[in-house]
């Protein structure tokens, strides 16, 4: 039993760091709060929704999104799945 609890307490804390990290990587470019141009040219992304950023990122991904910052994002996002690009767009909409 001890070995399960631990086990569980180890994924989720896996999972969280995973999220942190993609969130972080976004934050790269974005700014830390989303409050930026990426590289000057993109959207700012700070204030847009969870559906918004969802439907972006997923755009970005099947090539149907973007502008100058479409190449670079579509290899950013590409190995994303659904449950990570619900939880990125999650926490980014939740930056005020």
């Amino acid at each position: 039993m001890k070995k399960i609890v631990l086990s569980a307490i180890f994924v989720a804390a896996t999972a969280a760091s995973l999220s942190a990290a993609s969130i972080a990587a976004c934050a790269t470019c974005h700014g830390a709060n989303f409050e930026k141009a990426a590289l000057g040219k993109s959207q700012i992304v700070k204030g847009w929704d969870e559906a918004k950023i969802t439907a972006a990122l997923k755009g970005y991904q099947d090539g149907s999104y973007g502008a100058a910052m479409k190449g670079v994002m579509k290899g950013q996002v590409a190995k994303l799945t659904d449950a990570d690009i619900a939880d990125i767009s999650k926490q980014i909409a939740a930056i005020k």
